[in-house]
């Protein structure tokens, strides 16, 4: 088996802690949707774009605690392609 190089091992930590602790994440809502409950205007709130995780939970698995990781999984994929893309678009040659 070929061994992962040194910088890869940080993603890996990530994965882990990722999947260990994703299903234990609070289900209360964050500061800004608590703000516009208790103001009263959360309601009227308007969603300009579709949420590709909504709650992030992933569409179409039953049980919450995979659902939560394999968004979250999704999630920090995304992040690292995007890191990866704008560093190779900045780094000079």
């Amino acid at each position: 088996m070929a061994r992962l190089k040194a910088g890869w091992w940080p993603l890996l930590l990530v994965v882990v802690v990722l999947v260990i602790f994703s299903p234990l994440a609070s289900s209360a809502p964050d500061g800004l949707e608590r703000v516009a409950e208790d103001l009263g205007f959360a309601e009227r709130a308007v969603a300009h774009l579709a949420a590709p995780l909504p709650d992030y939970l992933w569409p179409g698995v039953a049980w919450e605690g995979p659902a939560t990781v394999l968004a979250g999984l999704a999630g920090v994929a995304a992040v690292l392609l995007a890191s990866w893309g704008c560093a190779r678009l900045l780094v000079r040659r």
